[in-house]
């Protein structure tokens, strides 16, 4: 009866694995990390909406000449931002802001070129089985939908009185970002084979580790929120917010909820509280590993974690103290992203390598 009960049993079979699959998607996963980091200095240098346009093809080449700058110009200085804040700006600071929007939307269409090209080069050599093929091709059209979202995130700052891009729609942008550097990330290190832990025991620490990815995650949202309002400079101490332990002000908008997406103060005092508990989880889960003797996929997943968080938090401090200081601000997201891809890599190490099958199953 056992052995017909184990014959019965459906079986998840392992994914091929194809090194060269697997480094062509961890290139992917970097260009995405890299967006993500021009991104947020798009948002950091206010240069988000000097593109006022959505041209998916043509906007792929930079205006030429003095008169196509000029018409260029001419758009931003219709927007809200530029009647608000940046009236009187010349074309030298218009074409600064400029760059870095346009560096954005092209290194975007490169991620698209660079995936689809070499994806249909490895389905040709049958290198890619059918289960990856449906994998990638939802990974598609989230980048797809990636695009529209941006630009929709974009046109929240192009009419009305807002001078830059509503802070929701930021952080769904940079949500949807993090879900398919994540996905890709997944998938790359099941297609390389990346070595699991061999201690059975470790697998009950997996639900914690997914929710230490699941605040990871979070905390990164929250970031879009301080950067949307930024209000990473509503405080420049540390440990304390502006001598108070417990910043004033925390509800003052109507109605209550409001002030966890819009209120400044509360939004930066939940992204510094939010990070302390991501590091109490990750010293713990440190810890606790440790002690059932971790093997070496174990041991480097745990140390990257732990490290990469004391850095993150390291990092936060400085860039608070510094006023949100540009370069500062873009290495606390690359670390964020850095840590989020670790607490990845350490699920996969607890999914623990499968025992080999028995004859007779």
């Amino acid at each position: 009866m056992a052995v017909t009960a184990a014959s019965a049993a459906p079986r998840v079979e392992p994914i091929p694995t194809d090194r060269g699959v697997g480094i062509w998607l961890f290139v992917i996963a970097a260009m995405i990390g890299l967006m993500v980091v021009i991104g947020g200095l798009t948002r950091l240098t206010g240069s988000g909406l000097s593109i006022t346009e959505w041209q998916p093809v043509t906007g792929i080449i930079p205006p030429l000449s003095d008169a196509a700058w000029q018409a260029e110009f001419e758009k931003y200085q219709g927007t809200p931002q530029y009647e608000l804040i940046n009236r009187g700006m010349g074309l030298a600071g218009f074409k600064t802001i400029y760059w870095w929007e346009w560096s954005h939307r092209l290194l975007g269409r490169l991620v698209g070129a660079v995936f689809l090209i070499p994806f249909l080069l490895f389905l040709k050599q049958r290198r890619i089985d059918r289960a990856i093929a449906i994998r990638l091709g939802i990974i598609f059209m989230l980048g797809a939908a990636q695009g529209l979202l941006g630009w929709w995130m974009v046109q929240s700052g192009l009419s009305g009185e807002r001078v830059a891009v509503s802070q929701y729609r930021l952080a769904a942008h940079l949500g949807l970002a993090i879900v398919l550097f994540g996905y890709i990330l997944w998938t790359a290190l099941e297609i390389v084979g990346a070595r699991k832990t061999a201690i059975a025991s470790a697998a009950r620490f997996k639900p914690w580790a997914i929710l230490f990815a699941g605040l990871v995650f979070v905390q990164m949202l929250l970031g879009a929120f301080m950067a949307g309002l930024d209000a990473g400079r509503a405080f420049s101490s540390w440990p304390t917010y502006g001598g108070a332990w417990i910043p004033p002000g925390l509800y003052d908008l109507s109605p209550w909820w409001i002030n966890h997406f819009e209120n400044h103060a509360l939004v930066h005092f939940q992204h510094r509280t939010l990070g302390y508990i991501v590091a109490l989880i990750a010293v713990w889960l440190y810890i606790s590993l440790r002690r059932l003797g971790a093997d070496k996929p174990l041991k480097r997943a745990g140390i990257h974690v732990v490290v990469l968080t004391a850095f993150q938090i390291a990092l936060g401090i400085v860039t608070v103290l510094s006023a949100v200081a540009l370069p500062l601000a873009a290495l606390h997201q690359i670390v964020a992203l850095a840590l989020f891809a670790t607490a990845l890599w350490l699920i996969h190490v607890l999914r623990t390598e499968p025992q080999p099958r028995r004859p007779w199953e």
